[in-house]
This record gives C-alpha cells, structure tokens and sequence, in this order.
C-alpha cells in the first residue's frame, strides 16, 4: 500500500496515514516504525507500508522506502 503522512506526532509515535487507493484513513500507532528506516515521519511525507487489521480498525505496519510495484 502507499500513502500520505497526514499527522504524526513524535511524542508518542502514533499518527493518521490517508491511502492514495480510496483516500481512506489508516492509523499509525506508536511502534509502527520499529524495524523500518524511518525514526521519524512528517506531514505530507509519502510512505510504502502494510496493513493489520486489530479490533475493527486498519494499522500501518511494515514502512518503508522505494515503490510499491503492485
């Protein structure tokens, strides 16, 4: 999946991404970049990641750089 950073905050690590597919919003949440290249995020920054599903609601995981290809 790709899409735009519409917030993060630092702080806490958690934000809101919207998907270029369907301009939906999916959360980040704090501990989604562990493992990725990023440390940090900043509005309007274009992202490469998976979704998990938890409780209903669509988290990014997995981020990371490059193109999606798909």
């Amino acid at each position: 999946m790709q899409g735009v950073v519409k917030v993060y905050d630092p702080n806490t690590g958690s934000g809101v991404v919207v998907l270029d597919h369907d301009r939906s919003e999916v959360y980040l949440r704090a501990g989604s970049l562990a493992g990725s290249v990023f440390r940090l995020l900043r509005q309007g920054q274009r992202i490469i990641f998976d979704l998990e599903e938890s409780d209903g609601l669509s988290f990014v995981h997995s981020v990371r750089m490059g193109s999606d290809g798909r």
